[in-house]
């Protein structure tokens, strides 16, 4: 996911997907003490897509402040 599609979306759908992606961070760290994933670095492109969202939405936060 990339920075730009997240100015697309409304706030509802951005809070979903963060939902969604931490499910799946879970579920593939699960997976990872397992043994049973085949490419763990499908964990740290999960982890980047949470961070990126939430950046967008602390600066969403900061500019409404101001």
């Amino acid at each position: 996911m990339k920075f730009k599609e997240l100015t697309t979306k409304s706030e509802g759908e951005i809070k979903s997907l963060l939902l969604e992606l931490r499910a799946k961070a879970h579920d593939l760290a699960v997976k990872i003490r397992l043994n049973q994933l085949k490419n763990p670095r499908e964990l740290g492109a999960v982890k980047k897509d949470i961070a990126r969202i939430m950046t967008y939405l602390n600066q969403k936060k900061v500019e409404s402040i101001k």
